[in-house]
């Protein structure tokens, strides 16, 4: 029987990447992504960090500020 190989691969803010790649007017902008069951955030960017917008942040408490 052969071992199995598990492997965690942390793609550091993968969805914000993909989302400038198509939106170029994104670039240099706090860009967040949300779940699409809970609307919490799921992803975000450097100049949204900056902002203090925690991972896992409903986005009702973003609306809120």
């Amino acid at each position: 029987m052969k071992p199995h190989v598990f492997a965690l691969v942390d793609c550091n803010n993968f969805y914000v990447p993909c989302e400038r790649l198509f939106r170029a007017e994104l670039q240099d902008r706090p860009v967040i992504v949300l779940s699409n069951n809970d609307s919490c955030v799921v992803a975000r960017s450097k100049e949204a960090k900056a902002l203090g917008i925690a991972m896992g942040q409903p986005l009702f408490h973003l609306c809120m500020r």
